[in-house]
């Protein structure tokens, strides 16, 4: 499996994951929708897809249109959305007979170029697209949810620095987790997702000021003594990153050869 397809695996696993607990903040926010009741549907359209729908569902507005709404989330720009969209919209209507209602939530760095609409002489077709990096991030740093707090990661940072931004996103993160920062789910959903916005080098910045603020000797992310921990953690970031060793040794600020030691280590379990 290449990086990038690697990559975009990781991305679409925390979407799904967390995707109940994001979907109103991302419907208020980024949709801009006033939905008042939603219907999970059967995304077994793949049967003649490569892939499934992001989200589909079938919801009542604030003024009872029903209507299914579709989502897709991009890290790239795809030169053959518009049809992939359309592809999806005409299967649907058919399936349900019902209004869809279609949305690509971009999530890359990147300047979107994708095309939203397509017409021929017997035919047109349009779709919505909309991207994190339009919404002010501390919107989402307003949520009690920690699955809402990671979004922000995404989003505008406006008047504040990049390592300002990641620096604060932690600090909220840390606020809403159960025990060690390092062991957060969310924490480690965060360090794949810096990479998105190429946002590594501020990561670990990141990491580095933030010491100023939890004592070292309740996060095992700088207690250096603890070999066990240390190893624990080194696994997680081979294992849900693509940080290379360096980065890695950075991070859990041990020696690079404890880290190849650890990589090496995993590759013997993994031909077991």
């Amino acid at each position: 499996m290449s990086q990038s397809k690697q990559q975009a695996n990781q991305y679409d696993k925390i979407f799904r994951e967390n995707m109940e607990a994001v979907l109103p903040s991302i419907v208020k926010h980024l949709l801009k929708l006033d939905i008042v009741e939603s219907e999970e549907l059967p995304d077994d359209l793949q049967h003649t897809k490569e892939r499934k729908p992001d989200l589909l569902k079938k919801v009542k507005d604030a003024s009872d249109k029903i209507y299914v709404l579709h989502v897709e989330y991009q890290t790239k720009n795809e030169a053959d959305m518009v049809f992939r969209m359309a592809e999806y919209s005409v299967m649907l209507q058919r399936r349900y007979r019902l209004p869809v209602k279609q949305y690509v939530v971009f999530i890359g760095s990147a300047k979107v170029t994708m095309a939203t609409a397509f017409a021929t002489e017997d035919h047109q077709f349009q779709y919505n697209l909309v991207a994190f990096s339009s919404v002010d991030y501390k919107i989402f740093l307003k949520s009690d949810k920690p699955e809402e707090k990671i979004l922000a990661i995404l989003a505008n940072f406006v008047n504040d620095s990049p390592l300002e931004a990641v620096l604060t996103i932690l600090k909220e993160i840390k606020s809403v987790s159960d025990g060690d920062l390092s062991g957060s789910r969310y924490f480690n959903q965060l360090r794949v997702l810096v990479q998105l916005r190429k946002l590594e080098n501020q990561f670990i910045e990141a990491m580095e000021t933030i010491t100023k603020f939890f004592k070292e000797e309740r996060d095992p992310l700088f207690r250096r003594g603890e070999a066990k921990k240390s190893y624990e953690f080194i696994e997680n970031l081979i294992n849900q990153t693509t940080f290379d060793d360096v980065k890695i040794a950075q991070l859990a600020v041990v020696e690079l050869d404890f880290v190849q030691k650890v990589r090496a280590d995993l590759a013997k379990k993994k031909k077991k």
